[in-house]
């Protein structure tokens, strides 16, 4: 299982960007993978495959109509878990004793 964090935009839009990550984020809803949301990108989890998938799919969206685009990821694959997207934040919690923001 993978858990995938990525940042995706355009460069040759101007300052605000918020309409073209709501592209992004309508073909990650529609994957039906989990996910969640921040103000500085968004983490995915899934198969590899699967989560790459939607990471072209978000590509093409943004390169149809934006002459320049900016991604970052990064990947964290683990054979023997799933449900690591909240489990991961629940194991440091645990660990401080009290939950985060």
């Amino acid at each position: 299982m993978v858990v995938l964090e990525f940042s995706m935009f355009p460069f040759d839009k101007g300052d605000s960007v918020s309409p073209y990550v709501a592209r992004i984020l309508q073909i990650v809803e529609s994957s039906g993978l989990d996910y969640h949301f921040h103000a500085m990108g968004t983490i995915l989890e899934g198969d590899y495959d699967q989560v790459m998938g939607v990471i072209g799919r978000c590509f093409q969206a943004l390169a149809a109509d934006c002459n320049r685009v900016e991604c970052s990821l990064a990947l964290d694959y683990r054979k023997d878990r799933r449900n690591r997207l909240q489990g991961k934040v629940e194991s440091v919690e645990q660990k401080l004793g009290h939950k985060l923001k």
